[in-house]
C-alpha cells in the first residue's frame, strides 16, 4: 500500500493527530520506567539474607522490672528452649534480619583515619552462626572461651580492648580489601583493634536504610547477651515445626518467668513479608498506573478511528465504488495507526531515556536497561493494532453504495 494518501490525510488531520502521538509518546516514557521500577522492588523483595528463613522464629520479651539475675535467667531460657520438641538451635541475639532496628558503627582501616571508610551492621550472640544457619566460607567460628558478656564490657571500657575477632561477610570484605582473603586482616572500631577470623557467605542487614548496595555489609562480634541487654530469642526448628515451636516456647516462657510480656512472635517468613510490603505495594500502585495508561491510550486509539471511519464514510465508500477491497480498507487503517504509533514510540523513547536520567541523579535508580525500548514498543504497537480493529472493521464493512449517496 501506498504511504502517501495516508500521509496527505494525516497531513489535513494533524491537531488530533499530533494528540494521539503524544498520548502514545507519553503512555511510551512512563510504562517503560514504570515496569523498570517494578522489576527493582520486586528484585528487593528476594534480596538473599543469607539465614535459614524457612526454619526460624522470633520471640521477643519484654521484663516487668529489672531481672534479678539476667545472665542467668538468659541461659535459664535458652536451656530450656534447646529442650522443646522440634527446636534444633536457639539463640539469644541482639538483631534479627528484616526488623528495621539495627546496631551499627563505622569501621576504619587505619587508626590514623579521621573519617570511617564504611558503616557495618553488628550482630552479636552466642551460637548465633549455627542457630542462624549461616554458611562459613572460610576460616572458623568463635571458640566458646573467645566469648564475652556484653553487659559487663558495657559497664568496664576496658573490655572493649578484650574483642579481638570477628566474623565478616564477603561482601563486607570484599568492599574492605578488593581481591584480597578478610583472614587474618584488622579492622579499627575506634581505636580497637580486632581480627577478621572467619568469612561468612552472606548476613543481611536488619535494616536497609544505607542502602541496598550496602545491605550485606555486616560483622559478627564474640559476645554473649544476656536478658537485659536483649530480648530477641530466635529458634530453628525441624522441618514444617514453626507454628508448633512459637506457641510450645512462648507458654514455656512465661511459665519460667510470669514476670515478662512476650511483645512478639512471628515466624522469620512473616518477619521478611511485614519488612517489604511497602515495596509490594508500590509495585501494585505501578501496575495500576500501567494498566489505567494502556487502557487510556487504547480508548485514545479507538476514540479518533471511529471519529475518522465516521468522518470518512463518502471516501470510503468511493475507494470500494473504484475497486478497493475490504482488506484494503482495513489495512489502510491499520497502516495508519502503525506510523502514528511508530512516531509516538521513537519520541517515548526519548522521553523514557531523559525521564531514567532524572531518576538516576535524583534517586539514586540505576539505568534503564535497553531491552525496556523494545519490549515496549511491541507492547504498545501490539496494542495499537488490537485498539483500531474494531472501527478498522466497520470502515471495511461500509458498502459501495455510499458513494452514490446524496450528503
Amino acid at each position: 500500500m501506498e504511504l502517501r494518501p495516508i500521509l496527505s490525510t494525516l497531513r489535513r488531520h494533524r491537531i488530533p493527530a499530533l494528540l494521539l502521538v503524544l498520548e502514545i509518546a507519553l503512555t511510551c516514557a512512563i510504562v517503560c520506567n514504570a515496569v523498570f521500577l517494578i522489576s527493582q522492588r520486586l528484585q528487593r523483595t528476594q534480596m538473599a539474607s543469607g539465614v535459614a528463613e524457612s526454619e526460624l522464629v522470633q520471640i521477643q520479651l519484654a521484663a516487668i522490672g529489672k531481672p534479678a539475675d539476667a545472665k542467668a535467667r538468659a541461659q535459664e531460657d535458652l536451656a530450656l528452649l534447646r529442650q522443646l520438641p522440634g527446636v534444633t538451635a536457639a539463640a539469644l541475639v541482639s538483631q534479627v534480619p528484616f526488623t528495621n532496628s539495627s546496631s551499627n558503627t563505622g569501621i576504619k582501616l587505619d587508626p590514623a583515619q579521621k573519617l570511617p571508610t564504611l558503616n557495618a551492621t553488628m550482630y552479636m550472640g552466642e551460637g548465633l552462626i549455627g542457630t542462624y544457619g549461616v554458611r562459613l566460607v572460610a576460616g572458623r567460628d568463635f571458640q566458646a572461651d573467645e566469648y564475652l558478656d556484653f553487659d559487663a564490657m558495657k559497664s568496664d571500657p576496658n573490655l572493649q580492648s578484650k574483642v579481638g575477632s570477628v566474623i565478616v561477610t564477603q561482601a563486607l570484605g570484599e568492599r574492605l580489601w578488593p581481591g584480597q582473603s578478610p583472614l587474618g586482616k584488622n579492622i579499627y572500631l575506634g581505636e580497637t583493634s580486632v581480627r577478621v577470623i572467619g568469612v561468612v557467605q552472606a548476613l543481611i542487614r536488619p535494616s536497609l536504610f544505607m542502602g541496598d548496595d550496602a545491605a550485606q555489609w555486616t560483622m559478627i562480634f564474640p559476645l554473649r547477651m544476656s536478658a537485659a541487654s536483649a530480648s530477641r530469642y530466635v529458634l530453628r526448628t525441624a522441618s514444617g515445626q514453626r507454628e508448633a515451636v512459637l506457641e510450645g516456647a512462648a507458654k514455656a516462657l512465661r511459665k519460667a518467668d510470669p514476670h515478662r510480656i512476650i511483645l512478639e512472635k512471628k515466624t522469620l517468613d512473616d518477619i521478611r513479608r511485614e519488612f517489604f510490603r511497602n515495596d509490594r505495594a508500590m509495585a501494585g500502585i505501578l501496575v495500576g498506573v500501567i494498566i489505567a495508561l494502556l487502557v487510556v491510550t487504547a480508548l485514545g486509539i479507538v476514540g479518533l478511528a471511529s471519529f475518522w471511519v465516521a468522518q470518512r464514510r463518502r471516501t470510503i465508500g468511493v475507494r470500494r465504488a473504484l475497486g478497493a477491497t475490504r482488506r484494503n480498507i482495513l489495512n489502510y487503517f491499520q497502516t495508519e495507526n502503525f506510523l502514528l504509533a511508530t512516531i509516538g514510540i521513537a519520541l517515548g523513547m526519548v522521553l523514557a531515556y531523559g525521564i531514567n536520567l532524572f531518576l538516576m541523579t535524583h534517586y539514586e535508580l540505576p539505568r534503564l536497561p535497553p531491552i525496556y525500548f523494545p519490549v515496549g514498543a511491541v507492547v504498545l504497537w501490539l496494542i495499537g493494532q488490537a485498539a483500531v480493529l474494531g472501527p478498522a472493521l466497520r470502515a471495511a464493512a461500509v458498502p459501495p453504495v455510499v458513494a452514490t449517496r446524496s450528503v
